[in-house]
């Protein structure tokens, strides 16, 4: 059974990828808004902004860049659900001999290398801009780990989104909030630099404490507490999603 379920999300996923690889502007288009701010906050902004890190603008600003490129990213992952729902390829998979949940998983994992993707173009022009980190191999695997579990958590709430959306609009216009969310938090300016409210909201908000994760690796400095923080959200948030996401895709095919 499980051979079954893998072999069917590797053939789905495959053919998932193969339109993204006959578009490759969905990956383009998901790295020139990140990369757009990169530009802006770093060589226009960046002179007027005193991060307290002793650490070049670029690098301490990447990883929340890193962060709005995913988010960016996952919108497609809602697009394409809903459209093959309104389609009607989801009734053809029905009559088909295949494993339900192969077809969500084939959304999910095209959603995760498009994203991962997406991500190394983003800190490769990070890096012509100055850039750089002594991190090490072991501390480079920690953040890829933490980019794919928080790209995983945002394309389970995608998958909602998308199977639950009326119209295209709908399906994709979900990832504005967030795509806003890394600006209240840590991931620009550091939070005691903020209003009382505003600062409550940002230090206690899951993006700070994935971007305070990323950071510390990248900075080879000690992580605390925040890494243990970012993953109770990035898995509590995969959980819900996951079930969510299995509870719409019942109602809307049964």
């Amino acid at each position: 059974m499980t051979a079954h379920v893998l072999t069917d999300t590797a053939t789905l996923t495959n053919r998932s990828l193969r339109h993204i690889v006959r578009s490759p502007d969905t990956i383009i288009t998901t790295a020139v808004t990140p990369i757009a701010l990169l530009l802006l906050f770093v060589y226009v902004l960046g002179g007027a902004i005193n991060t307290g890190s002793g650490v070049s603008y670029v690098t301490y600003l990447l990883p929340g860049i890193l962060l709005i490129t995913v988010a960016s990213g996952v919108a497609y992952t809602a697009y394409r659900l809903f459209l093959d729902l309104q389609g009607g390829i989801f009734e053809r998979f029905q009559s088909m001999p295949i494993a339900r949940s192969s077809v969500l998983w084939a959304h999910v994992l095209t959603s995760l290398v498009a994203n991962l993707i997406s991500v190394g173009v983003v800190t490769g022009v990070a890096f012509l801009m100055g850039f750089r980190s002594g991190a090490s191999l072991a501390a480079w695997l920690a953040v890829v780990g933490i980019i794919t579990l928080f790209t995983l958590a945002l394309t389970w709430i995608a998958v909602v989104v998308g199977l639950s959306a009326r119209s295209v609009d709908g399906a994709s216009a979900f990832s504005y909030p967030l795509i806003f969310l890394p600006f209240i938090s840590s991931a620009f300016v550091p939070t005691e630099t903020m209003p009382g409210a505003v600062a409550w909201f940002a230090e206690n908000q899951p993006v700070t404490a994935v971007v305070d994760t990323v950071r510390g690796l990248l900075a080879q400095e000690p992580v605390g507490t925040d890494i243990v923080v970012a993953l109770a959200w990035l898995v509590g948030i995969v959980v819900v999603a996951h079930v969510g996401a299995i509870a719409v895709y019942r109602r809307r095919t049964s």
